[in-house]
């Protein structure tokens, strides 16, 4: 027994990280076509409902013109129209222009990707709506300039992120969320004949009309171009401080306010929280490091099978302990190696790592790598049947988060055990997001707590500990009023959606 539990340990290990890099296979077009229609999936290989989005035609527009032309062709036509990038990381069906399929055309950004454009005079960005946030990231250090917020991971178009209200994690400034620091954005609408169906529309920091469409779920119209401010180059300094979960709740506000981009990661089973604490610092202080986020690390194929195949047989012969013992591992492993820091560029080192923003920011190198490649992937790449999750995320009144986190310890006290499940993947993410303006952003300064676990390959199996899982999404949703990020979660967190401010 001892050496089966060191085994799946091992294993574990090496499927979140290793010292040695790792290229993985791309990740799969998100639009696969046959003769007669073709199919939306999402990065996971399967939306909320589980059933395939069907569309007739798909378009690739390469430039505004191009795009405004499909616009038109799809409201003259009656068409239902949504646009897609080559991510598509939405778990809800966002892109998905119809349950039917033969009266829809999907706009994919695939290949509207290219313009980026740096005003360094008045500290702006303007990149087409298909750019990649790497690519937008590089552009912009590059002029000697940094993009104050962005999403964790870093696999998501311009458009797309700020939609979906993404954000990363800060109460500092303009805030978190990227849509924070939009100050003007094209949108192609629909127009009458004599307009030629389609007409592209410029939203100014002035206008009104931006507070609804930097956050607009897809249901105004396409975003062509996004405008967003920069600051001054600058780099940040990173400590992750793994201690005593005793005092979290008293805790949070404080570490918000101090820290201009900490966050909390929480691990009830092993009463643990990781505090980190992360600033920013000026340019010339010593540090060349990257954050690789052990999440977003390629990981070896096989590897990735065995722990899915793992965490099965854990679910179907109800071993609690197999589970804790990939917790275990899990929390060790990214205490020895930073969570992914790499002072070098190569390896963990020590505290603090200190880097450019541009490096620090954000991540995903599973993304990145030659298509010659094919023993590696993203871990939960759908063509290798590796990890396969729920992600669940809650945004919380901050006043309101404190006896949250009390009610999740009374349910943890109970049996620990039970959160192993949620422990082993990422605990629970705790970020911070400040009151917006945006008509679909936060009406104050927000919680958000983001927290994964396993997902069956049928969606009529039961899971280990299943009811512990829900009760916290009801916790968060039904008692204390939390928001659903529009991007993620089960259907169940948006059906009190409509009695939430600004909602749609």
């Amino acid at each position: 027994m001892y050496y089966f539990r060191w085994l799946l340990g091992f294993l574990h290990l090496l499927v979140w990280g290793s010292i040695i890099l790792v290229h993985a296979i791309p990740a799969p077009d998100p639009v696969q076509c046959n003769r007669t229609i073709c199919t939306l999936s999402n990065s996971y290989g399967a939306w909320g409902d589980r059933k395939d989005c069907s569309v007739k035609s798909v378009v690739y527009p390469t430039t505004e013109e191009e795009l405004r032309s499909a616009v038109a062709h799809a409201n003259k036509n009656k068409l239902k129209v949504k646009v897609v990038s080559k991510f598509s990381h939405t778990i809800p069906k966002l892109a998905c222009p119809s349950s039917l399929g033969h009266d829809s055309l999907l706009i994919s950004t695939a290949k509207y990707d290219s313009g980026i454009e740096i005003d360094s005079v008045n500290l702006a960005v303007t990149a087409d709506a298909g750019v990649a946030l790497r690519d937008v990231i590089d552009k912009v250090e590059e002029a000697g300039l940094s993009l104050v917020a962005a999403p964790y991971w870093e696999g998501v178009s311009v458009a797309g992120m700020i939609s979906t209200g993404a954000h990363g994690s800060s109460w500092w400034g303009k805030g978190g969320a990227v849509h924070d620091h939009v100050i003007g954005l094209s949108m192609i609408v629909p127009g009458n004949e004599s307009e030629g169906y389609a007409k592209v529309k410029q939203i100014g920091a002035q206008d009104q009309l931006l507070n609804a469409a930097k956050v607009s779920l897809g249901i105004l119209g396409v975003i062509s171009k996004v405008k967003l401010s920069l600051e001054r180059g600058f780099k940040r300094s990173i400590t992750y401080n793994f201690t005593s979960d005793s005092s979290i709740e008293n805790n949070f506000m404080e570490h918000g306010k101090k820290y201009e981009f900490g966050d909390i990661t929480w691990y009830p089973s092993k009463h643990t929280a990781v505090y980190r604490y992360d600033s920013r610092v000026p340019m010339d202080t010593p540090g060349d490091g990257i954050n690789d986020f052990l999440g977003f690390q390629s990981n070896e194929i096989l590897i990735s099978k065995s722990v899915r195949a793992s965490e099965k047989l854990f679910e179907s012969t109800k071993s609690v302990n197999g589970e804790c013992t990939l917790a275990d591992t899990t929390l060790w492993y990214k205490k020895q190696i930073g969570n992914g820091l790499k002072n070098n560029g190569q390896i963990f080192t020590g505290y603090p790592v200190v880097g450019r923003q541009g490096k620090m920011q954000t991540s995903g190198s599973c993304l990145y790598s030659p298509k010659t490649r094919i023993d590696a992937s993203c871990a939960w790449d759908p063509r290798i049947k590796g990890l396969f999750f729920y992600e669940s995320t809650a945004i919380f009144t901050a006043t309101k988060f404190v006896d949250f986190i009390k009610d999740v310890k009374k349910l943890r006290d109970l049996k620990p055990e039970n959160f192993c499940g949620i422990d082993h993947y990422n605990g629970f993410l705790i970020r911070y997001i400040k009151a917006s303006k945006a008509y679909l952003g936060q009406s104050e300064d927000s919680i958000v707590v983001d927290f994964n676990y396993y997902r069956a390959d049928e969606a009529s199996t039961p899971r280990l500990n299943q009811d512990v899982m829900e009760e916290v999404e009801q916790m968060a949703f039904f008692k204390y009023g939390a928001r659903p990020h529009w991007a993620k979660n089960r259907n169940l967190a948006f059906l009190k959606v409509q009695s939430h401010p600004r909602a749609p």
